[in-house]
């Protein structure tokens, strides 16, 4: 294993910003019942295949989807605006905020603003021409993006 993937297997899954922002990689889960079940998540570990860790990591908000969806990449789910909602009103929350889709301004809105994808690596991997971006959360929770332009980088060889 790489030393990457044993720091990764070593950070928390999931975070909460004053009560009312939850934060992951990937997104909600069906599996997600109280915050107790992230807490007691044990660091370092392997990620599962399925279950609440794989979703934390895996799963994709999908405007077609209504609940839970199969998810393209093969594992954990896709989740539709209704999921999003029922997870803020079970957790008093006003944000999910999530990573992990390249996404083409570096942030993309759903469920009416109130699921957030934050994708902070322009140019991607050099195939995509994606801005990043960095969510900014101020005192009063007010939330603003500083966007990262993609910049052409022209090698030459000598």
């Amino acid at each position: 294993m790489c030393i990457r993937d044993s720091t990764f297997n070593c950070m928390p899954v999931a975070g909460l910003v004053e009560e009312r922002i939850l934060c992951m990689h990937g997104g909600i889960s069906p599996e997600l019942k109280s915050f107790s079940s992230i807490h007691s998540i044990l660091r370092p570990t392997d990620v599962p295949d399925s279950g609440l860790i794989c979703d934390l990591l895996w799963a994709d908000p999908c405007e077609s989807t209504v609940g839970w969806g199969q998810n393209d990449r093969g594992v954990s789910w896709t989740f539709g605006e209704d999921k999003v909602q029922a997870v803020l009103e079970q957790f008093d929350l006003d944000l999910i905020c999530r990573a992990h889709q390249v996404v083409e301004e570096g942030y993309k809105f759903f469920a009416q603003r109130r699921c957030v994808t934050v994708f902070s690596a322009p140019n991607y991997c050099g195939e995509f021409d994606n801005s990043g971006a960095v969510l900014c959360v101020g005192e009063d929770l007010s939330c603003s993006f500083m966007q990262i332009r993609p910049q052409s980088v022209t090698l030459s060889f000598r």
